[in-house]
């Protein structure tokens, strides 16, 4: 018994000697300094652990970012606290982007000496960046962009030799540049765009051959600009050169024909001034080249026709004089040629209708002659065309008369055939020769015989008089007829106790008339025949795989907006007619109201339309001028009221629709509500399911389709959701989806762009102006949505209730509603 209970005291002294050595480990690090750290290096440093405290301390923290960082060090580099990665114990990255951040950086951030990475952009700390920076011998990336900070840019930050990317844009950073920004053999890429930066460019920037991205846009910078880009022994890299709105001054270095790499190059809004390099002209891979609004003087360089890779060129607003050349069409990838208040002369010349990329040809405000060529009718892809402003003449080709309205070539005196009120005059008829060998005793005796000019002028005039009988017959017959419809309009109303073009009355049917057919009235602001529909003057608007777009004016001057069906791929009449009676019940303040519809003796069959005059959403983001912004609230009016359009429960959109939908029938200018609906909305449920399955799968490529839509059986909401994402991103960018370089669509682009964290250079630069308190939030919370739009997956995008419901989350609309249906069908 003795023996067995010594057994059991040596078994309890074991358990608890065991129990107080596992205390004694799990307590160590409580008790042992923060820099006392184990082999495998988990705890951070003792130096690292108190520059992260200081760090903490100096920021303002409203969102409780920081709370994670309240141990003792032992979570800092097992992933508890936020933002804070490590290696062997020492912090090598501080991530914290849109995190709400105040305050401002403490200089006891140089006791991280380890850190390769420090990552606060988009946050609101302030203070001077600290000189302590320069202590960081293996810091590689520095983002500090959109933030508060001021005073001058540290020159100890040259002693980073390793940097890689500085990007400190939109700021409030004052002085110059400092020299040794470009130490470090490694930049690649250098942001100070949107400060208040003076001075001038360093002059070892130019010589850094590793910099690939040069942005200094938006700053307070002067004087020349070197001309010692480059080197011939050495590949430089520099691909993008942005020193926009400054103050350079001095010739434009022709230097940067040294850079082969160049992809961009945008001097605009400066004072530079002589020639521009016709060293330019060897640029092979020049995508971008924007030197408008300077001085710049001298003749359009001949060399340019070897920038086969030119996308866009934009010299208007400068003093350029001479002719273009006609070599002009080596430029065959352009799609962006604007040279417009400037001084050309002569004529515009035959092959810039070989630019069949075109889509904005702007060459107003100069001092061209000649007529218009009549090449220009192959540019398909044009979208925005102006001459206006300058000495040409003659007529101008039809289809640009009919494309384009008379903006595009008014204060052009000796000019016609664009409008009504310009016509082009009737050739003269040649002139009445004198019969030969005619006596002149009978010419004294008989009277003088009529000439061919004197007999048809008689003929144009017995013949005006007939048509104007004619005229005002036909006019009597309509005038009767109308009040006929008038007054059984106004009878059937009154024996149902209704008044007549009420909502609730219900389609008004005429049919018959002499055009035959069936015409079909919904309510509307004014009531028109068959006749009058099948008269009316009309000019093409758009195509689509569904039919014609046409804008016509009817006699009594109302403009209505008709779409012509294509014959075999719409619906029988009973199908037909049984769906345009529920669609024309549709009342929508972001869907085009359908008015009325025509069924023709020959099957033809007609949609009527309110005709939206306020352009197009194109026009209206990228054919505007520089004094006409587009604010934030303007856009996402838009946004909302595209996402609601798309919304309404009575509408079966599909991928295609929405893309046509969006460009055909926008908002007006920012004091008007935006519509962003269009005629497209209401074709699928006309037609056939076939028909509908080949619109999908054969559509023509869209830069607003989803990569999948053409693989799929039939259409769905997700790639609609895809269409309105590019839509949202077109509105945050300001660019238009194929104006992206490197072979990038915009989803691709922007992505590329928020994953490298250089968020702040995806916004159009208008937006980046209004970057104070909620708008900042909004337009970051609406470019997550957006992009989450554009999933390369269909799963998992949104439906486009939840988009809705997201957009109310990050900016109300007062005038509209979560749900997305607006006014209950057949009411306003």
């Amino acid at each position: 018994m003795r023996i067995q209970g010594r057994r059991e005291n040596r078994k309890k002294r074991t358990l608890f000697n065991s129990l107080l050595l596992l205390l004694f480990i799990l307590l160590l690090p409580l008790l042992s300094p923060a820099g006392a750290q184990p082999a495998d290096g988990v705890v951070i440093t003792e130096a690292d652990y108190q520059g992260l405290q200081a760090f903490k301390r100096s920021l303002v923290d409203p969102a409780g970012v920081l709370r994670s960082w309240n141990d003792t060090g032992l979570g800092a580099c097992l992933g508890a606290w936020a933002g804070i990665k490590c290696v062997r114990g020492q912090v090598i990255a501080i991530q914290l982007p849109w995190r709400y951040l105040g305050g401002r950086l403490t200089e006891e951030i140089g006791q991280l000496t380890a850190l390769r990475k420090l990552s606060l952009h988009d946050n609101l700390i302030g203070g001077q960046i600290p000189e302590s920076i320069g202590f960081l011998p293996n810091l590689r990336g520095l983002y500090l962009f959109s933030n508060r900070f001021s005073g001058s840019i540290p020159a100890s930050i040259g002693n980073c030799f390793a940097l890689q990317a500085i990007d400190l844009s939109n700021n409030l950073l004052v002085g110059a540049i400092p020299s040794s920004v470009s130490n470090s053999s490694k930049l690649y890429r250098l942001n100070l765009s949107y400060n208040n930066l003076s001075g001038s460019i360093p002059a070892g920037i130019p010589r850094s051959p590793s910099l690939n991205f040069l942005s200094l846009n938006n700053n307070n910078l002067s004087g020349s600009v070197s001309d010692t880009w480059g080197d011939d022994n050495v590949t430089y890299q520099l691909q993008r050169l942005n020193i926009d709105n400054n103050s350079f001054s001095g010739s434009i270095p022709g230097t940067l024909s040294r850079l082969p790499l160049l992809l961009e190059i945008t001097l605009s809004n400066n004072q530079f001034d002589g020639r521009i390099p016709e060293e330019l002209g060897s640029l092979p891979k020049l995508q971008r080249l924007d030197l408008s609004s300077n001085s710049i003087s001298g003749s359009f360089p001949v060399s340019f026709s070897n920038l086969s890779s030119l996308v866009e060129l934009r010299l208007d607003n400068n003093l350029i004089d001479g002719r273009v050349p006609e070599s002009v069409d080596g430029m065959q990838n352009l799609s962006i040629f604007s040279m417009k208040k400037n001084r050309l002369t002569g004529e515009i010349p035959e092959t810039v209708g070989n630019l069949t990329n075109l889509s904005r040809l702007d060459f107003s405000d100069n001092e061209f002659d000649g007529g218009i060529p009549s090449s220009l009718i192959h540019l398909s892809n044009l979208t925005f065309f102006n001459v206006s402003n300058n000495n040409l003449s003659g007529p101008v080709p039809p289809a640009l008369a009919q494309e384009f309205n008379e903006s595009s070539f008014r204060g052009n005196i000796q000019l016609c055939g664009f409008s009504p009120s310009a016509p082009c005059p009737s050739p003269s008829p040649s002139p009445n020769l004198p019969p030969a060998e005619s006596p002149p005793a009978q010419k004294t005796h008989r009277r003088r015989k009529l000439s061919t000019r004197d007999i048809i002028l008689i003929a144009a005039g017995i013949l005006l008089a007939v048509l104007l009988l004619l005229c005002c017959i036909l006019l009597c017959c309509l005038l009767r007829k109308r009040t006929a419809i008038s007054k059984k309009s106004k009878d059937a109303a009154a024996g149902r106790g209704e008044k007549p073009g009420g909502p609730s009355a219900g389609p008004e049917v005429e049919s018959g008339g002499e055009a035959g057919g069936k015409l079909v009235h919904f309510d509307g602001p004014f009531v028109f025949t068959a006749d009058d529909l099948l008269c009316a003057t009309a000019e093409i608007m758009g195509k689509s795989t569904y039919g014609t777009v046409y804008k016509a004016t009817l006699e009594d001057g109302h403009e209505v907006a008709v779409k012509r069906l294509r014959e075999k791929i719409a619906k029988g009449q009973r199908e037909f007619e049984s769906e345009v009676n529920l669609l024309g019940k549709i009342r929508h303040e972001n869907l085009l109201a359908l008015r009325a519809y025509y069924l023709g003796p020959k099957g033809e069959k007609l949609l009527v339309f309110d005709y939206m005059s306020k352009g197009s959403l194109a026009a209206f983001l990228h054919a505007r001028g520089p004094d006409a912004p587009i604010n934030w609230a303007t856009r996402m009016s838009i946004i909302h009221g595209t996402t609601r359009g798309l919304h309404h429960p009575n509408l079966k959109p599909t991928s295609s629709t929405q893309t046509h939908a969006s460009r055909q029938h926008p908002p007006g200018p920012p004091t008007a509500a935006p519509t962003g609906s269009p005629l497209a909305a209401y074709s699928p449920p006309l037609m056939t399911a076939a028909a509908q399955l080949q619109v999908v799968r054969h559509a023509a490529p869209s830069r607003y389709r989803a990569p999948s839509s053409s693989k799929l059986k039939k259409a769905n909401t997700k790639t609609d959701v895809y269409s309105l994402g590019v839509i949202f991103l077109e509105l945050l960018t300001g660019k238009s989806p194929g104006e992206t370089t490197n072979g990038a669509d915009l989803p691709q682009w922007v992505a590329s762009i928020v994953k490298e964290e250089w968020t702040n250079e995806v916004f159009d630069l208008e937006l980046m102006r209004e970057v104070e308190g909620n708008v900042g939030d909004e337009l970051l919370n609406t470019l997550k949505l957006a992009l989450h739009c554009v999933d390369p997956s269909p799963a998992a995008r949104p439906e486009v209730g939840d988009v809705l419901q997201q957009l109310q989350e990050i900016k109300p609309d007062p005038g509209g509603s979560t749900d997305g249906g607006g006014a209950e069908p057949g009411k306003e």
